[in-house]
């Protein structure tokens, strides 16, 4: 590992694992928030369910702000700040970019916010309208009035449905390419092929750095302001009270997320918290039993697992019937709307009454 965190003659040059995970971080910002708005909203459904539904937009303003304040007063982002990094010029490299000693400037800043804001938000919204057109997702595992949905509507004749085909078709190559892209630029950056990790950052003339000894002398000898009058102080504190808690955020977010990640683990079904807890009903209430098949039913065979009963093939997408006995989705949905009974016990049963299992 020596040679991956050789930062050779340059002590400020960052290490690509660095870089990496302050990305990282950035990128838990966004579920950490989720997790959150969903667990209030369903105890405040009115105030926060259109929140949840917009939560995109909702992030992006939020990080929008928070990043914009960072770019200004510490010119570097949120997270590139929480690792000790800085945004300055790279004399070689830079060409036409910010000038030595000098802060980001107003261009600067928002071309970093439309990449650090702007660009995660439109591949998220592609994502969304690319799962929504069913990509990725198997036709079995979802709904009839769904899978119709969107069969007619990469059916359509018209302009928006060859656009949805076009983009349903073209969105994972397109997405696959963004990344491999991303990746030549880690490996050049690793081996020293090129000063800037991300193309942006060349465009934007911006050399990530790591916060040297006079940057930290200059931090320090900024708050070590001389002593002023009580009355100067709590207006002071009172004007500063914004600055204090957005760097305050540099703490505070990777806190909240480790710790949302520790509830995420400790309520599981596998964490110690379901062992050590005992429940105050008393013991669990044990499965009913199964009942017998029909002597004029379909054979069912106790010792096979995973095997349709009425297809003998591999259950597919697996759906209960009101008995117990579970089958394919298909070969329940049309045994019922034929005979409108189970197959193996006889008993009445409705297409309403089916319950697909989550396994």
């Amino acid at each position: 590992m020596e040679f991956f965190n050789d930062i050779g003659s340059d002590p400020l040059k960052p290490s690509l694992f660095e870089l990496v995970a302050q990305e990282q971080l950035r990128d838990l910002l966004q579920p950490a928030l989720k997790y959150v708005l969903a667990v209030f909203a369903q105890r405040y459904p009115r105030y926060l369910l259109r929140i949840v539904n917009r939560h995109e937009e909702f992030y992006a303003a939020i990080m929008l702000f928070i990043e914009r304040y960072y770019l200004s007063k510490h010119n570097a982002s949120f997270s590139e700040n929480f690792y000790g990094l800085n945004g300055g010029a790279d004399p070689k490299a830079a060409v036409g970019g910010i000038p030595i000693g000098e802060t980001l400037r107003g261009r600067e800043i928002w071309r970093s916010l439309l990449f650090l804001v702007g660009l995660p938000y439109l591949r998220a919204r592609a994502q969304d309208y690319y799962e929504e057109l069913g990509g990725g997702i198997s036709a079995d595992l979802l709904d009839e009035g769904v899978n119709s949905r969107q069969s007619r509507a990469l059916s359509e004749e018209s302009l928006s449905g060859i656009f949805r085909r076009g983009f349903k078709s073209m969105y994972p190559w397109i997405n696959t390419s963004y990344e491999f892209w991303l990746l030549a630029w880690n490996i050049s950056y690793l081996f020293d092929q090129t000063p800037f990790y991300r193309p942006w950052l060349s465009w934007m003339g911006v050399d990530l750095r790591r916060l040297g000894a006079d940057d930290f002398v200059s931090i320090f000898s900024h708050r070590s302001r001389t002593k002023i009058w009580k009355f100067a102080q709590i207006r002071r504190l009172l004007l500063t009270s914004p600055h204090i808690l957005l760097d305050s955020l540099r703490l505070l977010l990777p806190t909240a997320i480790f710790f949302i990640k520790f509830l995420e683990w400790w309520y599981s079904p596998g964490s110690p918290a379901r062992s050590l807890s005992t429940s105050p009903l008393g013991p669990a209430v044990p499965a009913p039993r199964m009942l017998t098949p029909h002597p004029h039913g379909i054979p069912f065979d106790k010792q096979t697992y995973g095997i349709c009963p009425i297809c003998r093939n591999n259950i597919n997408n697996a759906t209960a019937l009101p008995s117990g006995y579970v089958f394919c989705y298909r070969c329940a949905h049309d045994q019922v709307e034929k005979h409108g009974k189970c197959p193996v016990t006889l008993l009445p049963a409705r297409v309403w009454q089916l319950r697909k299992v989550l396994v």
